[in-house]
């Protein structure tokens, strides 16, 4: 009689059973690290939420919206800083309790993190045939470990709506052409400025129709809040807009924009305008060049992290919990890592390269800037090199990303065929 094989499927099974013991390791890990990150940040107590929803108090009574100010011991006096539009969807949760609407922030957050982390990775597990769950699993709590991700939660933002709305848009609706496409980032410029940079890059890219979408989307959103509330909207429009020293002190480190370098240099003077303007010109031009070089080849990932990107250098605020577009740009190096071509020197270097870049990304954002730093309370130059490292460490890596970040693709496969989807193609990075 033939001997029966059965070692192999044993070994087979061994395996499977080893590799499920890795990942329900790797995750119970993650799931008791993650919240030990937290713990500096419980300081801010839900900091912002609460003068939203003070603010939301002091409109309801009958005063004016931009009148409303805090004090605070960094920034000095903080006031509302949101377009009108964002202040009609707050007033409702004036009316709630503050723990159910600081519950209903955190909760929405969270579903935000995990909708948009399996946007990003599904793309990866598909080409690579990586087990799914488990991918993605890893990814949210990654995802959650990030400096802007606990500040967005612990200060009780609202960044992740945006991000949504946003990822929507240019990962789904733009590429598919859907006669809704651009209504995403219409109604994330309406409710904070920031993401107006989207429309230019939309513009820049050709894509003509969902331009003009996503300026009537956020011009009926803004004319929508002007009805309701018409003084708010033209005090905020004509003059409340152009005050930043509403925002808070450009020059705390926790600004990680070009004006918030240029701001840490002559505090508590404030830079050349001109010095700025000519940084924010070459950042922007190169940087949307680059995104648009992206879209054209079909990795409109890439081109909107790019965008996000230059939209964090060029605001002359953007606070840590703004710059949600280093995760994506880790997703972009995490594909180019499985992407390349081992078979070649070149393919290995550039593998070697990626792969660090998306390890000391990583390490960076989730160390933060100001998370585990106390920077004090009044103006301080930077007067040091390594001062000027620590206190500039988003900045100067926005621009190592803006730069170095790999391209799947090229413009000229591109436009021999239909446009591919969000992630889709089989060429190497560059």
């Amino acid at each position: 009689m033939p001997a029966e094989p059965a070692a192999p499927p044993a070994v087979r099974n061994e395996d499977s059973g080893s590799r499920r013991l890795r990942r329900i390791v790797t995750v119970l890990a993650l799931a008791a690290v993650v919240p030990a990150l937290y713990l500096p940040g419980r300081v801010h107590d839900f900091f912002d939420l609460k003068i939203y929803m003070r603010a939301m108090e002091w409109w309801a009574s009958g005063r004016p919206l931009y009148d409303y100010v805090q004090p605070d011991r960094v920034q000095g006096e903080l006031y509302f800083t949101y377009p009108p539009f964002t202040a009609l969807l707050l007033r409702p949760f004036a009316l709630l309790p503050l723990g159910v609407t600081q519950a209903i922030f955190t909760v929405a957050t969270v579903v935000g993190v995990v909708v948009t982390t399996r946007w990003l990775l599904l793309p990866l597990v598909e080409r690579h045939g990586l087990p799914r769950v488990f991918t993605v699993t890893v990814g949210v709590l990654l995802v959650l470990s990030v400096e802007s991700t606990r500040e967005t939660i612990t200060f009780g933002q609202i960044n992740m709506l945006l991000v949504v709305l946003i990822l929507a848009d240019l990962l789904f609706a733009v590429p598919r052409g859907s006669r809704w496409a651009g209504v995403g980032v219409g109604l994330a410029t309406a409710l904070k400025l920031f993401p107006g940079l989207f429309i230019v890059y939309l513009l820049a890219a050709r894509r003509w129709r969902a331009a003009a979408v996503a300026s009537g989307a956020a011009a009926v959103a803004t004319l929508l809040a002007a009805a309701v509330a018409p003084g708010d909207s033209w005090r905020f429009w004509t003059h409340e807009l152009w005050s930043t020293e509403r925002v808070g002190r450009t020059d705390y480190t926790g600004n990680q924009s070009l004006f918030g370098l240029l701001s840490r240099f002559t505090a508590p003077d404030r830079p050349s305008q001109v010095l700025w303007l000519a940084l924010v010109a070459v950042v922007a031009g190169f940087g949307l060049w680059r995104a648009v070089r992206a879209a054209r080849s079909g990795d409109h990932l890439t081109g909107l992290t790019l965008t996000g990107l230059v939209a964090a250098l060029v605001s002359p605020i953007t606070w840590t919990h703004h710059i949600y577009w280093f995760v994506p740009a880790v997703v972009v190096l995490v594909g180019a890592v499985l992407d390349a071509d081992r078979e070649t020197a070149a393919g290995r270097r550039r593998r070697r390269w990626h792969l660090a870049l998306t390890v000391g990304t990583w390490l960076l954002i989730t160390y933060g800037v100001v998370t585990f730093q106390d920077w004090g309370v009044s103006p301080v130059r930077t007067d040091s090199p390594v001062d000027f490292l620590v206190r500039n460490m988003y900045v100067l890596l926005s621009v190592v990303l803006v730069a170095a970040l790999p391209i799947r693709g090229t413009p000229r496969t591109a436009s021999r065929g239909t446009p591919r989807t969000a992630h889709e193609s089989d060429k190497s990075p560059e």
